[in-house]
């Protein structure tokens, strides 16, 4: 029988390719410990008999508010078995948002990763009366919390009094039944939960491994949040399914130590990962001598234009070849073995990958394959993949969905991983979803040729300028992150005569060539107002403006001091920019870069 709810594919992974690591941790002794299918199976039985005393039954919600660890996934895997619905959310979110989402699906309990995630429950429990309890995985002094250790005690116990025949091991649920509900993180408005059923995740998973060679021999560091639907797919269920392993990481900051203990053959993604090890990649062979700076960017931009080649079907000839291999044992073979040295392939989502840090990847032997996919597709819809990969596009239309272009450019999309609906708001739902179960992305693009898909741009965020001219900010603000002195960019021009952009300088970088520059300055408010520093920045503008057409150039910028961040409202949790918070905070710093409104033309 073929696997069809998420349960049956947990089990199927225990017993078909059980292996002494299924998850792996960072215990208290700084080491990573190991945790087996086996014992997985055991911990996930006793968690779900511990929720079943507490009253839980078949399609009550279960909220997860936990950064990610091994007891994210026995609570994920433990509703999954009970036939619950589980609610993942963001650890990093503020109080009154967890609010929202909790007053909005009614879990019966809430487990929480830590003292900080217990405050935010206590701090709002008063207004959530259909909450029945709090489970702490760590210790915690506050009142009314249920011990993590203690709830998996009690289910042990029942098991024992009482063990599980096979067929009881999990609830039979049909496999369109909800299994999660996912809140967005939207960059606009509150947070709407997507409800997926166990066959959307499933069909997705599936129609991924038909396109990625994964096995039992394979191992990812999980850190993107599980909460992102694309490390909840790719970088859990699906290694899962295949038999990987899973290693999380200890923290967000910890990533380069985890990597280099962990050695994993597969990462999953955000582009920011890519883009910053990108940019320190070429920060750090600025500051080397010159004769090391010349081999590296002679390396770079050797395997650069091979990786062109060789994804466009173009020979290579053995003078190339030959200046290859020396190029990878001089430069691309040290950036591998700082990656840990094992990596088969990683994984690219969320928003857009620069085409030049792709090849520059490609060029080190480290395969990126970009995709695309929303969290209401469960989520891939498209991806590149190994003898199918076009820098810039987001690969090929997965087999098991079709998707086609509206007369207004926007990608709609009709398959097995759309989702049931949003919770709670059939209007929100109704407003992308018609009748026939066509889903509509709000992304603009086209399909190639060769059946590549191309993202122009959100269409919400398309700017329409004085001009009349519409103009898609994120390529522009890609081509200006691919330089290592920007961190973040957001461009501005809707109903103005031209483009501007405010520009968070990634200030590492920019220290270092201001200590080289000999300017001195007091904090970053003065290092990025100094003369020296714009006009750093205006070449920077100037050099990506000769690979746009004139109406999408940017004509001027400013430099902001702070990094946008999650806490400011500025970010979404999966790091998404607020476009709307951005320009209602920058007003004036906005205003003051169209002094005399229309006195200039689009050109």
């Amino acid at each position: 029988m073929s696997v069809q709810t998420l349960s049956e594919l947990f089990l199927a992974a225990v017993h078909n390719t059980p292996r002494p690591d299924l998850f792996s941790y960072r215990d208290q002794t700084g080491q990573y410990t190991d945790v087996s299918s086996e014992e997985t199976l055991r911990r996930v039985r006793a968690l779900k008999y511990g929720m079943r005393s507490l009253g839980l039954k078949e399609g009550d919600k279960v909220a997860i508010l936990s950064e990610n660890r091994l007891e994210w996934a026995l609570c994920d895997l433990a509703s999954l078995c009970g036939g619950m619905v589980s609610v993942p959310v963001y650890s990093t979110l503020m109080s009154h948002t967890v609010e929202y989402i909790l007053k909005d699906c009614e879990p019966k309990i809430v487990f929480v990763s830590s003292e900080e995630q217990a405050a935010k429950i206590h701090s709002i429990r008063e207004n959530l009366p259909f909450l029945e309890d709090v489970v702490a995985f760590d210790e915690t002094n506050l009142p009314n919390i249920l011990p993590f250790q203690k709830l998996l005690r009690i289910g042990q116990n029942l098991v024992d009094e009482n063990p599980p025949t096979p067929r009881e091991e999990c609830v039979n649920v049909d496999k369109d039944s909800p299994c999660s509900i996912i809140y967005t993180s939207g960059t606009t408005g509150d947070p709407k939960g997507v409800v997926l059923s166990h066959w959307n995740f499933v069909s997705n998973v599936q129609a991924i491994q038909e396109l990625f060679p994964i096995r039992p021999t394979d191992k990812t560091l999980s850190f993107l949040p599980l909460s992102h639907v694309l490390e909840r797919m790719a970088g859990y269920y699906t290694m899962i399914n295949a038999g990987a392993g899973i290693a999380f990481a200890e923290r967000m900051d910890t990533v380069p130590v985890d990597i280099q203990d962990v050695k994993p053959t597969i990462i999953i993604s955000v582009p920011r990962l890519y883009e910053k090890i990108y940019g320190k990649t070429n920060a750090l062979a600025m500051a080397g001598s010159p004769i090391k700076k010349n081999i590296f960017f002679w390396a770079r931009n050797l395997g650069m234009e091979c990786a062109r080649r060789e994804t466009e079907g173009k020979p290579i000839n053995a003078w190339m070849s030959f200046q290859r291999a020396l190029a990878d044992k001089l430069v691309f073979s040290k950036l591998r073995a700082k990656l840990g040295g094992n990596i088969r392939f990683m994984v690219s989502g969320g928003a857009p990958l620069n085409s030049r840090i792709n090849q520059f990847f490609y060029a080190s032997k480290l395969f990126i394959f970009e995709g695309y996919g929303l969290t209401e597709t469960s989520p891939v819809i498209s991806c590149n993949c190994t003898g199918k990969l076009r820098f810039g596009s987001v690969g090929t239309i997965l087999s098991c969905c079709d998707v086609r272009i509206a007369e207004d450019g926007e990608i709609q999309i009709k398959g097995p991983q759309v989702m049931l609906g949003y919770f709670n708001n059939q209007a929100a739902t109704d407003e992308i979803m018609d009748a026939d179960g066509w889903l509509a992305t709000g992304d603009i693009g086209h399909i190639d040729e060769d059946g590549y898909l191309f993202i122009t741009d959100r269409k919400k965020d398309i700017i329409v300028t004085a001009g009349g001219k519409n103009i898609a900010p994120q390529p522009i603000e890609n081509l200006l992150r691919s330089d290592k002195f920007v961190s973040q960019v957001v461009v501005i021009g809707d109903q103005r005569q031209f483009l501007t952009a405010l520009i968070v300088p990634d200030m590492e970088v920019l220290e270092k060539w201001a200590t080289t520059e000999n300017i001195s300055y007091a904090g970053y408010g003065e290092l990025v107002a100094t003369s020296e520093v714009h006009e750093l920045f205006q070449s920077i503008i100037e050099k990506a403006n000769k690979d746009l057409p004139g109406f999408n150039q940017v004509k001027k910028c400013s430099l902001l001091k702070n990094e946008f961040t999650l806490e400011n409202g500025e970010l979404t949790p999966t790091m998404k920019v607020k476009r709307f918070a951005i320009g209602k905070k920058y007003k004036d710093v906005i205003s003051a870069m169209y002094p005399t409104p229309l006195a200039e033309d689009e050109d």
